[in-house]
């Protein structure tokens, strides 16, 4: 039995509703997203005593969140965005506080273990962009989702320059000083999670799978609906909910969007991850401080979350495969930058991986807009969630790979080779393009004239 509505509103209020709490959410989950990133090759290699395992810790925070993917848009799938992002969150929360306890004690497996559960939070932080999409209409449905990931910038970019003051702090409780920003991300990823439990309401995907079947019962789409305030009203989606446009969808042409929108979703974080992880080995290598790494990576994740209302609109305006384009060239010119500047030259770093950043921003939101317009209702999280996993284990290889191919020859030979390898896209949108049933032309269709 239904409760009743408590009132009646727009969709596009409920919808700004939304955006809002996301946005305090990513805010805070940000710095728990960058803080880890900074140190976490470093600690593995102090406590190992080798830079040649230093890309574990990113191979393992990528390894995590793929699982953690793939579980979040399931839950999310059966009882809505809130409980999946919720519970994610709570994950990362527990990961990083484990990480402070595993390396206090100098146990390396327990260290291992939790990095990989910490990767919860950064999956989770991923998936909230497809919860900022559920309710927006199909022509602004890259900005909203772009608006969801810009504002994790204020966390991301504060988490890495307080490497000191955490470690300091850490240094005051009688922990090791690495330890510190794993605090600062277990605090972070815990009060997201708490927001979102308790403030995002109606939970997005399920009240836009409810407007979706209203819509096919009254053949139009209200201008106002019932919106309650619990998710009592909105029961969970089942196989039989599907709407009744799903069947009208052609399944190969479902197939080849979802397809093409993971590929340059997986290159560009392949590549992000694997430069991103040796940078700070890399720097520490040549006699740069850790407070100095910090601040090439916090100029880093500022240019991945930054940019996004820029990426989200040229999407929007121009469709996601020219940006997927731009995204593969902006990716090759940070490779060369960040491979051929001296390793004494802080700016020259910082705008490697700033466009590094950059590429990484462009890919990420064409790919989403893609596979969100592409989905039904009836199986979009549950897809969101597989994609995602598909996008961290890409991750974890790069991450994993990325200390191997420094330790076997030089950070400018991964450097140099991810960008090569961000050229793949390339040949992907041209072969979409020639097809003339690829995701521009569906996304076009949704465009108003």
């Amino acid at each position: 039995m239904s409760a009743a509505p408590a009132s009646t509103r727009p969709v596009v209020e409920v919808q700004r509703r939304t955006l809002r709490v996301l946005v305090l959410a990513q805010v805070l989950s940000g710095a728990g997203l960058a803080a880890g990133i900074t140190v976490g090759a470093l600690l593995v290699t102090d406590l190992l005593g080798s830079a040649r395992f230093a890309g574990l810790p990113a191979a393992l925070f990528t390894g995590g969140s793929a699982l953690a993917a793939l579980a979040v848009g399931r839950l999310s799938q059966r009882h809505g965005r809130r409980a999946g992002l919720a519970a994610g969150y709570v994950a990362g929360a527990v990961g990083a506080f484990v990480v402070v306890a595993a390396a206090a004690a100098q146990n390396v497996w327990v260290l291992l273990g939790a990095f990989a559960l910490y990767g919860a939070g950064t999956a989770t932080n991923l998936q909230a962009r497809y919860a900022g999409a559920d309710l927006a209409a199909p022509h602004r449905r890259a900005r909203a989702l772009s608006t969801v990931l810009v504002a994790t910038t204020l966390g991301a970019v504060a988490g890495p320059n307080l490497v000191g003051v955490m470690g300091d702090v850490a240094t005051g409780w009688g922990l090791p000083a690495l330890t510190g920003p794993f605090i600062l991300g277990g605090a972070a990823y815990a009060a997201a999670g708490i927001v979102l439990g308790v403030a995002l309401r109606p939970d997005p995907l399920l009240l836009a799978r409810r407007l979706d079947e209203e819509a096919v019962e009254n053949a139009t789409v209200p201008a106002a609906v019932e919106v309650p305030e619990t998710d009592d009203a909105v029961p969970g989606p089942t196989a039989e909910d599907a709407p009744a446009e799903t069947a009208a969808e052609d399944p190969g042409a479902v197939r080849r969007a979802v397809l093409v929108a993971g590929t340059v979703m997986v290159l560009t974080q392949a590549v992000m991850v694997a430069i991103m992880t040796m940078t700070p080995v890399h720097m520490a290598d040549h006699g740069h401080a850790v407070s100095t790494a910090g601040f090439v990576i916090a100029v880093h994740v500022g240019m991945m979350y930054l940019p996004s209302p820029l990426s989200g609109w040229l999407t929007d305006r121009f469709g996601p495969l020219r940006v997927a384009v731009a995204a593969a060239m902006t990716l090759l010119a940070s490779g060369l930058v960040a491979g051929l500047v001296p390793s004494s030259s802080v700016v020259g770093l910082a705008v490697g991986l700033g466009l590094l950043g950059l590429g990484w921003s462009l890919g990420l939101v064409s790919g989403t807009a893609m596979l969100t317009s592409s989905l039904p209702l009836a199986t979009r999280a549950r897809t969101q969630g597989a994609v995602d996993l598909s996008l961290a284990l890409a991750g974890a290889a790069g991450g994993l790979g990325s200390g191997f191919v420094v330790a076997s020859s030089s950070f400018a030979v991964l450097s140099l080779g991810g960008g090569l390898l961000a050229l793949a896209v390339l040949p992907v949108v041209a072969l979409t393009a020639r097809s003339r049933t690829g995701p521009d032309r569906a996304a076009a269709a949704d465009r108003p004239v």
